[in-house]
C-alpha cells in the first residue's frame, strides 16, 4: 500500500512539473499592453476587409485594439500573414502556401476582394509600434525555419508583441535562442473533436492539449479555446502558478463575460466588445 501511495505521489509530481510553465525570471505580462485583440484583425469576411488583411489591421489599428495574426512561410522563404497551410477557403487554390513563392502568392486575392496575402514585413511598417500584436507562428512540421525568418524583422520592430504557437518545437526554440521574448502555448481541446482523434498524431495532440511539453517550453502565457476552459491541466496552471492566460475566440458579449472568469486576455472576433469602446479598458496599448 505504501509503495503504491509512494507511486501515485510521484505521478502527480511529475505531472505538476510537466505543465509548470515559466516561474523563474518570468516577465511581467503587462507587456500584453492590452486585454482585447482582433482575431486575425477586425475583418469582415463577408466585406471588403477580410480576415489577416492589411484593410483588417488598419481597421484594428485605428479603433485601438491589440492584433493576433499568423505568419507562415512561402517556397522562397518569405513571412507572410495568412492563417491557413492551403488557400482552399480564402483564394480558391488547391496549393499549399509554403509551395508558392511570394510573387505567386501575391497574384491572389482574398474571397474575391482587393486585398492580397499581406508580408509580414508591410505589415509591421504599416501599425508602426501602434498596437500591441500576438503573433502566431505556424509550421505544421518540425521545421522551425520560421522562427529564423520572423525573429529579425520583429526584432528591428519598434513596437510590442508577443509570439504563440500551437508547435512546441517554435517554443523551445524560442526559449533557447530568445528568451527575453514572450512566448505562449496555444492549445485546444483536440481529443473533443472527432476529426483531431482520427488522426496518426492524436497521442502528440493529447500532449498539447493537456499543456504536458510546458517542461520542454516553459511558456510564459497559455492561449486555450474558450470552448474548452475548464482543462484540468489550464486551470492548474492558473491556481498553481497563476499563469497568465488568454482565449481564443470569443464571439460575443456573453462568451465574454463568461471568459472573464477565468482568462486574463480575449481574443475576439464577430462583435466589438462593449466595454472597449466604452474606454474601461485603461490599459491601451502601451508596453515599456
Amino acid at each position: 500500500m505504501i509503495k503504491f501511495l509512494i507511486i501515485i505521489g510521484v505521478i502527480i509530481i511529475m505531472y505538476i512539473l510537466a505543465i509548470m510553465p515559466r516561474v523563474i525570471r518570468r516577465p511581467d505580462c503587462s507587456a500584453f499592453g492590452t486585454r482585447f485583440f482582433a482575431h486575425r484583425g477586425l475583418h469582415d469576411n463577408a466585406g471588403d476587409a477580410p480576415e489577416n488583411s492589411m484593410r483588417a489591421f488598419e481597421r484594428a489599428v485605428r479603433a485601438g485594439f491589440g492584433i493576433e495574426l499568423d505568419v507562415q512561410l512561402t517556397a522562397d522563404g518569405v513571412p507572410v500573414i495568412f492563417h491557413d497551410h492551403d488557400l482552399k477557403r480564402m483564394c480558391g487554390r488547391p496549393e499549399k502556401v509554403r509551395s508558392l513563392t511570394f510573387a505567386q502568392l501575391r497574384e491572389l486575392r482574398l474571397l474575391q476582394t482587393d486585398q492580397q496575402i499581406p508580408s509580414l514585413k508591410e505589415f509591421l511598417e504599416m501599425v508602426g509600434g501602434r498596437v500591441t500584436l500576438l503573433v502566431e507562428l505556424k509550421e505544421e512540421r518540425q521545421d522551425v525555419s520560421v522562427c529564423r525568418k520572423v525573429m529579425p524583422l520583429l526584432e528591428n520592430y519598434q513596437g510590442c508583441y508577443c509570439i504563440e504557437s500551437f508547435n512546441p518545437a517554435v517554443l523551445l526554440w524560442l526559449r533557447i535562442h530568445k528568451p527575453h521574448i514572450m512566448r505562449g502555448q496555444l492549445s485546444d481541446g483536440f481529443l473533443h473533436i472527432p476529426e483531431y482523434r482520427r488522426l496518426h498524431i492524436a497521442w502528440y495532440l493529447a500532449l498539447v492539449q493537456n499543456l504536458l511539453l510546458n517542461f520542454v517550453t516553459r511558456p510564459d502565457f497559455i492561449a486555450y479555446n474558450v470552448k474548452f476552459a475548464s482543462n484540468p491541466s489550464l486551470r492548474l496552471c492558473q491556481s498553481l502558478f497563476h499563469a497568465y492566460t488568454a482565449t481564443w475566440t470569443v464571439k460575443s458579449e456573453e462568451q465574454l463575460s463568461e471568459a472573464k472568469k477565468h482568462f486574463d486576455a480575449y481574443i475576439f472576433d464577430s462583435f466589438v466588445p462593449a466595454e472597449f469602446i466604452a474606454g474601461a479598458d485603461s490599459s491601451d496599448n502601451v508596453i515599456s
